[in-house]
């Protein structure tokens, strides 16, 4: 039967000459992976583009209406090019921005993704549309009227959006929806 060696070591000591000794320690490793942990979730609380977390469910449940109208939309404008037809385009034109619009206010209006500049355009170029229709055709005219209108009302949207966002996307990464 073999002895077995005595598990003990001695210490010794070192004069105060010499430097301690490189030891690796578990408690630097953990305290680095904290405050890096600490750090990318700050980091992240302060992101404001990209996504975060999952995507908003539709409200139509498992019927992808959006993707629908989309689909849609961009046949009748196919449909147009081929056939032609003003009032092809349009139904094409609006059938397929309601679809945008109803997945970009979700996702916006959830703090998933920011969709600011869009949101604030539609109205802005409907209003446009609506001006040059209204002020005629003299290119002259209509462009100072169009800038007065279009470009407040922009601007407005896009802050009133804009602040939405960052108190939904606050929202989201300070409770994240259960899953």
């Amino acid at each position: 039967m073999a002895t077995q060696k005595s598990k003990r070591r001695s210490r010794k000591r070192r004069t105060s000459g010499s430097a301690p000794r490189a030891v690796p320690s578990t408690r630097r490793d953990e305290r680095a992976e904290r405050q890096a942990s600490a750090t990318q979730t700050d980091r992240r609380a302060q992101r404001q583009l990209g996504t975060e977390g999952e995507r908003p469910p539709s409200p139509f449940g498992g019927l992808p209406v959006s993707e629908i109208l989309i689909f849609a939309g961009l046949v009748a404008i196919v449909v147009w090019l081929f056939a032609g037809g003003l009032a092809t385009l349009v139904v094409g034109i609006t059938v397929c921005a309601l679809g945008v619009l109803e997945v970009t206010a979700r996702e916006h209006l959830t703090g998933y993704r920011s969709h600011t500049t869009l949101l604030a355009a539609i109205p802005a170029v409907a209003l446009g549309i609506g001006v040059v229709s209204l002020v005629g055709t003299n290119r002259n005219e209509r462009a100072p009227v169009l800038l007065a209108v279009a470009v407040p009302v922009f601007a407005f949207l896009f802050w009133l959006l804009r602040k939405r966002f960052q108190i939904a996307r606050q929202a989201r990464v300070a409770r994240p929806p259960a899953a």
